[in-house]
């Protein structure tokens, strides 16, 4: 059977599903959606309702955007991390990326992407004036620009320190390691745990 034929109509509609989703093919959604159709009832319903209440409930927190359950997240609300030092990332993605390396302790600042003038993406449309609220309300010692070493991670990075360098802040980036052209995402753990400690001060 080609997977342009489904005999059911529903099988066809669960698969299309799974197949939106980035990195799944029409063949894995395939297999995916067989495996679901093996398990019981129970299991499929747990499914369906995290599924559903990761839409209807998950939160962001008010600090830093990152996915949180609660108003402020477990990193910006934990006493033991450095509350003076906020890396700044593109998404949630990279959070989990540095937070894997065990090497930062501080907190972040996700950005919610980088600045594309291609993809209609300009400053108003990132989390970067609630970024300069909190280094102007905030102890905040230092800002480390961890975004992508793309084109478009640069042209954030200079837009982020002409806009911070007015306050009394050290501005830092990841040391070299992190391939030109690099998403964080990509970059193993060790490389990255090491760009971060041996971070260095940005430089125009």
């Amino acid at each position: 059977m080609g997977f342009s034929e489904f005999t059911s109509g529903l099988l066809e509609n669960a698969v299309n599903e799974f197949a939106s989703l980035p990195g799944i093919g029409r063949k894995t959604a395939f297999r995916m959606v067989m495996n679901l159709l093996k398990r019981d009832p129970a299991d499929i319903k747990r499914f369906g309702d995290t599924i559903s209440k990761l839409h209807n409930e998950i939160r962001y927190c008010k600090s830093c955007h990152s996915i949180s359950d609660t108003e402020i997240c477990s990193i910006c609300s934990d006493s033991k991390r450095d509350q003076s030092v906020i890396c700044v990332v593109e998404n949630i993605q990279d959070v989990m990326t540095i937070e894997n390396t065990g090497q930062f302790n501080g907190t972040y600042h996700v950005l919610g992407g980088i600045i594309s003038p291609v993809d209609g993406i300009g400053p108003a449309d990132l989390k970067i004036d609630s970024l300069e609220e909190r280094v102007r309300s905030n102890s905040v010692a230092e800002i480390i620009l961890a975004l992508s070493t793309t084109m478009e991670g640069d042209t954030t990075n200079f837009y982020l320190y002409k806009k911070l360098s007015r306050y009394n802040v050290l501005i830092t980036t990841l040391a070299r390691g992190v391939a030109i052209g690099d998403e964080l995402e990509y970059t193993d753990e060790i490389t990255l745990g090491r760009a971060i400690k041996n971070r260095n001060p940005y430089q125009v």
